[in-house]
């Protein structure tokens, strides 16, 4: 019996793989069935060059669980080893330095497997003993035992062993008698090895009899050797595809569609991945898409591979040049990683293109589907958002789907404000803003859709992207205003009227928790209402954002700005303001008398002093005309307001314009209500 030490310069190899790897522990399965994998395919590969000449057999890699003895094997019938292949391959682990090879992987677990060959050693963070048994292909070969308990001695033997292959032995140790329970080690082949391209079989097929599950002479075999990827899209139907997605998301409806990914330079890529109903529900998850290498599963965390907004996605990714084991700083630095990331942005992005030139109307059916991803892919990634303005689509409140180049050739002439900037209108709700679409329909102008979740943020980079456009929402001013074509007209009423109609209308508005209502003035068409509530457009589109977008809380936290729009040429507000005038001008015709004499006072004491510090006669005597005219002001407010709750026309037009906006709620609703059948 041959014994030595492996060939490391220092005994903390071992407690490093057992604690720095333990968090990620289950991975020594994965790395001992891929190695057996590896045996398989060197030995197969041999045979198709001549250089193995014997019978192949039955190549597949078995995975036993012996609970009496407290050992998990892995065997394989590949190429086996030699004394001299193990002495190469297991003893001399290749590395120089292990003071440097401990500081410089001691905190990344996956970089010391990745980077040194260190798979087998795995082993040793579940097994308090580890044995190979060996018999290689070569005529004439011994087979031979390894062994070693966890510290660097060892001990190898020639062993007698009927089989070409190896066997890899593990005693599992006390922490770790999970891994003696079949259940759980067909759980991690799952995970793991379920796409590996040699059949990998664990137990017994199983049957019903006598009551209970029994096992039968049928191999369990874990996985599919020739998953739907690795074959041509040629080979394959719309069916093949959809039952493999469903392989992988069990209970999922159908997908819309898919993209096979197939490229050989400058990187070798393949995968398949499925676009699923997203919706409205902007959900970025790290585990839709998984990553392999050469069938063998490496992560679904695959941050750094494929763009964030394709998180969205769902498939499978499998590249052999993203190493097995990699941490998420290497994902994030590697050349050829990023290489792959912008391929697959750009097939994605070519793919999409393709879908909609192929087939506009089936394009048009999913758009409803896939716009959460379009956009979001558009805002985050500037090369895709490059190649999706060609198939973007905008929809209307008719429900018609345009392009951008299709939208701006309907709406140029009739949409076009007096300074020569494209105007798209938009809506976020039919239902609530129906009468600012109606009116804006019948005015000739066409009304986009734009309900998403990610809409505020989209109509932004629209902006900046298209030369000369703005949005404005259909409800953010009077019809007249959203696409201005002349000059504002104003109105003519005189100050004493603006003040005593500002007064009249702001008492009676209802109080409502964070919103904040403006009364304006504007000389608009006799035939449209005589009160209009708008909302400014950049305030309501700042929260609209807020609420996807941390970073903007501070909108979110805004009151919500409303304009009540006083039409002056209605009317109704005409006869309003005549009967106010003729019923209060004696009350406060006084107080504003007093006001202005009050407040020229004040001004010429502000005069005097300017810039210099004012005496303290001066600053008593501005401190009692302040209180004067404060006075008189609330004493105005309050015969206003009195007299307009006294007039049921006042709160009524009022309360049609906050109903049109879906503002009424509540009691004021009820009251509204009482009030429109007492004025029948």
């Amino acid at each position: 019996m041959q014994k030595g030490q492996i060939g490391v310069t220092t005994e903390n190899i071992f407690p490093v793989i057992k604690k720095f790897l333990y968090s990620d522990h289950e991975i020594f399965l994965r790395e001992l069935v891929s190695n057996a994998i590896d045996a398989t395919q060197k030995l197969k590969t041999l045979a198709s060059f001549g250089e193995f000449k014997g019978e192949l057999g039955e190549m597949k890699v078995e995975v036993k669980v012996d609970k009496e003895a407290g050992t998990l094997t892995v065997s394989d019938h590949g190429i086996g080893m030699t004394a001299e292949d193990i002495e190469k391959y297991i003893n001399q682990i290749a590395f120089s330095g292990a003071e440097e090879f401990l500081n410089k992987y001691k905190d990344n677990a996956n970089s010391i497997i990745g980077h040194f060959g260190l798979g087998f050693y795995s082993a040793f963070m579940v097994a308090k003993k580890v044995e190979i048994r060996s018999l290689s292909y070569k005529d004439g070969s011994e087979a031979i035992k390894w062994e070693c308990d966890g510290s660097p001695e060892y001990s190898m033997e020639p062993i007698t062993k009927e089989s070409r292959g190896t066997d890899i032995i593990l005693y599992i140790d006390d922490d770790n008698k999970e891994f003696l329970e079949q259940a759980r080690i067909d759980t991690l082949l799952k995970k793991y090895c379920r796409f590996l391209p040699v059949p990998v079989v664990s137990g017994k097929e199983q049957e019903w009899k006598d009551g209970k599950y029994v096992d039968t002479d049928k191999d369990k075999v874990i996985n599919d050797t020739e998953p739907t990827w690795t074959k041509k899209p040629s080979e394959l139907t719309d069916e093949d595809y959809r039952k493999f997605y469903h392989e992988l998301y069990p209970g999922q409806e159908d997908p819309l569609f898919w993209i096979h990914l197939n490229v050989d330079y400058p990187f070798t890529l393949t995968g398949i991945l499925f676009f699923p109903k997203i919706k409205s529900n902007l959900e970025i998850r790290k585990d839709r898409i998984q990553l392999y290498c050469n069938q063998v599963y490496v992560t679904d965390s695959v941050e750094g591979v494929v763009p964030e907004f394709m998180m969205l996605l769902q498939g499978v990714i499998d590249s052999p040049d993203i190493p097995l084991n990699v941490s998420r700083s290497y994902l994030q630095s590697d050349t050829a990683v990023k290489k792959i990331s912008g391929y697959i942005t750009k097939k994605v992005a070519s793919r999409l293109e393709e879908l909609f030139k192929a087939n506009r109307a089936d394009f048009e059916s999913k758009w409803d589907d896939i716009k959460i991803f379009i956009e979001y892919g558009m805002l985050t990634d500037e090369k895709f958002c490059d190649a999706a303005m060609k198939f973007v689509l905008l929809k209307d409140t008719d429900n018609k789907y345009y392009t951008l180049d299709e939208y701006k050739t309907l709406v140029e002439a009739t949409q076009t404000d007096k300074d020569g900037n494209l105007v798209y209108i938009y809506a976020t709700d039919p239902t609530a803003q129906y009468n600012y679409i109606h009116t804006a329909n019948e005015k000739g102008y066409n009304i986009l859709l734009m309900d998403g979740q990610l809409d505020g943020h989209f109509i932004s980079m629209l902006e900046s992207k298209l030369d000369k456009t703005r949005f404005v929402r259909v409800d953010s001013d009077v019809v007249e205003n959203l696409i201005p074509k002349v000059d504002k007209k104003g109105t003519d009423l005189n100050a004493d009227q603006i003040s005593l109609l500002t007064t009249l209308f702001h008492s009676q508005v209802p109080k409502m928790e964070k919103s904040d209502f403006l009364v304006s003035f504007e000389s608009l068409d006799p035939a449209a209402n005589p009160i209009l509530i708008t909302q400014n457009e950049y305030m309501r589109r700042m929260k609209d954002m807020a609420a996807t977008q941390p970073g903007m809380s501070f909108y979110a936290e805004l009151p919500d700005n409303y304009n009540l729009i006083v039409n002056t040429s209605q009317p109704v507000i005409a006869k309003i303001l005549d009967e106010a005038e003729k019923a209060l001008d004696d009350k406060i015709a006084p107080l504003r008398k007093a006001m202005n004499e009050g407040n020229e006072q004040l001004s010429a004491i502000r005069a005097e002093i300017k810039d210099n510090k004012p005496t303290d006669e001066q600053s008593e005597k501005e401190k009692a005309l302040m209180q004067e005219v404060d006075k008189s002001r609330k004493e105005q407010e309050e015969i206003i307001g009195k007299y307009a709750s006294e007039k049921p026309i006042i709160k009524q037009v009022i309360d049609i314009a906050l109903l049109g906006n879906g503002l009424l709620q509540g009691r004021d609703l009820s009251e509204f209500i009482k009030r429109s059948i007492s004025m029948l």
